[in-house]
């Protein structure tokens, strides 16, 4: 038997188990909004799709600032009063302040069954007018008025939606779709849209057509009307294929659309003209912006001045580093490289097809550096490929696509490279492709190389019942030597909720949690937290640095085959449920003392609910088939899974773990774990119960 095949079978068996022991109570898994885009300065009714009930829906909860949403309660019928009826449909009010900053939001809904999966909402300038009808041929075409955010579904096989609308001589319009990528955080869409857009004569000749644009499966067509009358737009998936869950958002309009801009970076408080790449952009493309004095070092969406029509966020970056523009001589060879100094942030751009920048600085032997790529996260159309050099030419180190967390960018960085020698260094920046134009501008950044971490969250939301607890597990990405503890701490709890913030253990220490209680009597109620770890990290010469990192997000999503990713979202949720499978975890200790080769038993008892026979599973880590997402033991301690009773199926309540310290496991004192009870939801996603917290000692 080969190992594909047995991994098939385990697959096929762990899916058939997880289904026979599924859980009774599930918290809702958003599907799509419908129709996906609310306007600014306006109220409108939304339709959340669910899979699971959102009965007794009490909350929405949305990303950003200037976006509220309530629940619009469907009408009880008197049969629904003595049983909780399945809503996977449930209206919502949503309200856009005129302020609002366009964009994609995470929408989530708060039930007593738990927090809900994130769905998506685009905030847009102009009318949303839905998709009505059978609109599935040309003369069945629906009429509507420009500018319009036209919402629609891709519902089923050959589904094909036409919009007809009358444009003017002259008039330039811009077709800017949103569908593949308001998909992207869906947990339970495996399959995903690909739309195609097609704009036609009123008698139905092909006039523009857009796929794929540049890295979006999304399309943007731009188009210039030159004479007078109706239109036909024609939105259906590339593949011919449908889903009632393919959401399509289009904005169509002769606003500005700022596709990317040059600089990208901008120093804050200070002028800078910035040249604009996209369409209908005013005058000559160019407008004069002042970063405000408030904005914090970072990424961000800002809103430019473009005339009395507001055209899109463009996306920027403000940056605190010596800022440095790429010279108008050419610079695009190693002996023609632009000289620049460190720390620097350098503005550049491939103007033009097969243009390669080089920069060249003066380096000592032992400097540490690194050097960093910003663009396609910015929007921009670079997929960047660098190198650094010495001076003959010889090349030293390469960056291509870089990873965040648990996602890979297109976007270049080389941490900690360390100068051979002292002299003459080269980067070189190019396209991988060797394209270029205006939608190719970057921000490289070199900087001296320093310790810090970053944070991440397995999942996007933590569910706890009244009495109950809860664990949030957070894992640790260590940079340029930095190898210190890491200490956590939890802002925004839910009314009713108190944590007990564990550590991330020095040197080889991966992974902490976050332990919460929550009080008997906690009513139902959800908050965004943010967790947040600080260090300290002392310096070769002396200094000491205080290092901070806020954790970002995942929510998981159910990938073809079984297989479990993740997305990052906008922030993590703790929701306080009504009582779920189990009403609580108890432990015979919560105080694990051993030395090295010891072991230590366990004991577990799990309060069910009234009549819940779903299967139970025991453990101290998160872990999907053979993959380790997150273990807060100590280096050295491990869990016996031989002297386990960990499946806890029908009516049992007792079982028990194991653990057992290696004859080399290094000491530690008190290091805070969990026992977790997991109730699987599907084959990927799990209601994970918790105990209070443990603490894990290994002494000599």
């Amino acid at each position: 038997m080969t190992a594909s095949v047995r991994m098939f079978i385990a697959c096929l068996l762990a899916a058939i188990a997880a289904r026979a022991g599924r859980a009774e109570t599930a918290y809702p898994m958003l599907m799509s909004l419908r129709p996906a885009a609310v306007q600014v300065g306006q109220s409108a009714e939304v339709t959340v799709n669910a899979r699971y009930s959102m009965y007794g829906a009490y909350q929405v909860l949305i990303s950003g600032e200037g976006v509220t949403g309530e629940v619009v309660h469907p009408p009880l019928k008197l049969e629904d009063l003595a049983k909780k009826p399945t809503l996977d449909k449930l209206p919502i009010r949503l309200t856009a302040a005129a302020d609002a900053q366009p964009g994609v939001r995470d929408v989530r809904i708060a039930t007593p069954q738990g927090v809900s999966t994130v769905g998506q909402l685009v905030v847009v300038r102009d009318p949303v007018v839905k998709e009505e009808g059978d609109n599935n041929s040309a003369d069945k075409a629906q009429q509507v008025s420009l500018p319009a955010a036209l919402c629609g579904a891709i519902e089923k096989n050959e589904d094909v939606d036409f919009f007809r609308f009358h444009a003017e001589a002259g008039q330039s319009l811009v077709f800017h779709v949103r569908s593949a990528r308001l998909e992207d955080r869906i947990h339970d869409l495996q399959e995903h849209s690909d739309p195609i857009l097609t704009l036609r004569t009123a008698a139905g000749a092909t006039l523009a057509a857009s796929d794929n644009h540049e890295y979006h499966a999304d399309p943007l067509l731009a188009y210039r009307c030159e004479q007078a009358g109706d239109y036909l737009l024609e939105v259906r998936d590339v593949r011919y294929k449908g889903n009632q869950y393919w959401e399509y958002v289009i904005e169509a309009s002769d606003r500005p659309l700022v596709q990317t801009v040059f600089p990208l970076a901008v120093a804050a408080g200070q002028s800078e003209p910035l040249q604009l790449a996209g369409h209908n952009l005013p005058g000559d493309g160019t407008v004069n912006f002042t970063a405000p004095t408030a904005l914090v070092p970072g990424m961000h969406w800002i809103d430019l001045s473009l005339g009395e029509r507001a055209g899109n966020p463009a996306a920027m970056i403000v940056s605190d580093l010596p800022l440095v523009r790429e010279i108008d001589a050419a610079n695009d060879s190693p002996d023609a490289a632009q000289v620049v100094n460190f720390p620097a942030g350098i503005n550049g751009q491939m103007e033009r097809e097969g243009d390669v920048d080089y920069f060249a600085f003066e380096a000592k032997k032992g400097d540490a550096l690194s050097f960093e790529v910003i663009a396609r996260r910015r929007l921009s159309a670079l997929d960047s490929h660098l190198r650094i050099l010495d001076s003959q030419g010889k090349q030293l180190a390469l960056a291509d696509d870089l990873k965040l967390g648990k996602r890979n960018h297109a976007d270049s960085w080389q941490e900690n490279w360390v100068a051979p020698t002292d002299g003459r260094f080269v980067v070189e920046i190019r396209d991988v492709h060797l394209r270029g134009g205006p939608q190719y501008p970057y921000f490289l950044q070199i900087t001296r190389s320093q310790p810090y971490f970053e944070l991440y969250l397995d999942t996007d939301k933590t569910q706890i019942g009244p009495g109950g607890a809860a664990a949030i597990f957070i894992r640790i990405e260590r940079k340029n030597g930095f190898t210190g503890e890491v200490h956590l701490s939890i802002d925004g709890l839910p009314h009713g909720v108190t944590a007990s913030c564990g550590r991330i253990l020095a040197d080889k220490g991966q992974d902490g949690c976050i332990v919460l209680e929550a009080d008997a009597d906690a009513p139902p109620n959800a908050s965004p937290v943010t967790i947040t770890g600080t260090a300290q990290h002392t310096l070769a010469d002396g200094p000491v640095l205080n290092l901070s990192a806020v954790a970002t997000a995942y929510q998981e999503t159910y990938q073809p085959g079984g297989g479990r990713g993740h997305w990052p979202v906008a922030n993590h949720t703790v929701g306080v449920s009504e009582y779920g499978d189990l009403r609580g975890v108890s432990l015979s200790t919560y105080e694990v003392v051993l030395k090295p080769g010891e072991s230590a038993k366990i004991e577990v008892t799990i309060d069910r609910s009234p009549g819940v026979t779903a299967n139970v599973t025991l453990d101290m880590m998160m872990r999907h088939l053979n993959s380790n997402y997150a273990t807060t033991l100590p280096a050295g301690v491990t869990l016996d899974d031989k002297e386990a009773k960990s499946l806890l199926a029908g009516s049992a309540t007792q079982g028990y773990l194991t653990l057992k310290a290696a004859k080399d496991a290094p000491p530690v004192e008190g290091q805070q774990g969990v026992v977790l009870a997991h109730v699987a939801l599907n084959f990927v996603m799990k209601w994970t119960y918790a105990s209070r917290p443990v603490r894990i000692s290994v002494r000599p």
